[in-house]
């Protein structure tokens, strides 16, 4: 017999204390170094790919035609806008929603340094760009 589908919620826990110490926060193992490395990957291949296909430009050359300031206004931006929630105590885990989850975001974020690692040697190999 069928009967109306019961909600099994887990009774409620505390949040898990998360440390706001600056050496804990950027600990090797702390949540600050991969999250900003992979949100940085992220937009640096996102980025170079897009001028790629928009200017026929490799990414070296997007590089010395004045692609750095540019990066390190990003890289600023992004660490201080990741770091801030991490020294109120906020975990990426307590965001983390069914599809945009923290594990997904740090997924992305690995394949993103690997992309954007073998673009710049298959570049430098080819001697141009990869999409042209």
């Amino acid at each position: 017999m069928a009967g109306p589908k019961e909600s099994r919620q887990s009774p409620s826990t505390p949040p898990e204390k998360v440390s706001t110490k600056f050496k804990d926060v950027f600990a090797f193992s702390g949540p600050a170094p991969e999250t900003i490395n992979g949100r940085l990957a992220m937009l640096g291949f996102v980025s170079a790919v897009g001028v790629e296909i928009a200017s026929g430009r490799d990414l070296f050359s997007q590089l010395a035609t004045g692609g750095v300031p540019l990066f390190l206004g990003s890289a600023i931006l992004l660490s201080v806008a990741s770091v801030i929630p991490m020294f109120k105590g906020v975990s990426k885990e307590s965001k983390s929603q069914e599809i945009m989850s923290s594990g997904a975001e740090m997924l992305n974020g690995r394949f993103a340094m690997l992309g954007l690692v073998a673009l710049a040697l298959t570049e430098y190999l080819k001697g141009g760009p990869l999409i042209s």
